[in-house]
């Protein structure tokens, strides 16, 4: 699918559903569903991109629910036996 193929489909289907969208919101999109086939398996992207859409049209913050399913995977692909990495640079 060409990127102008992609943006005419996404503002023509957020204007039927009444939805607002921005570049960012696409690209967190596809972030996400790349993240979750590689990670997790290819069949959990969509599923993945609804339950996010679940949670942010009950009232979660976009950013928050991107930054849980990060976290989910990052636990996912962390072995049992190796801890979180914690980071102290700030």
């Amino acid at each position: 699918m060409s990127d102008a193929t992609l943006e005419q489909w996404s503002q023509e289907l957020g204007a039927a559903l009444g939805v607002v969208l921005d570049d960012a919101l696409v690209d967190d999109v596809l972030d996400l569903a790349r993240d979750t086939a590689h990670e997790v398996a290819r069949p959990a992207a969509p599923v993945t991109a609804y339950l996010v859409g679940l949670a942010v049209g009950g009232g979660q913050a976009r950013a928050d629910a991107l930054d849980t399913v990060r976290r989910v995977i990052g636990e996912r692909s962390r072995p049992a036996d190796r801890p979180a990495q914690v980071d102290v640079s700030d």
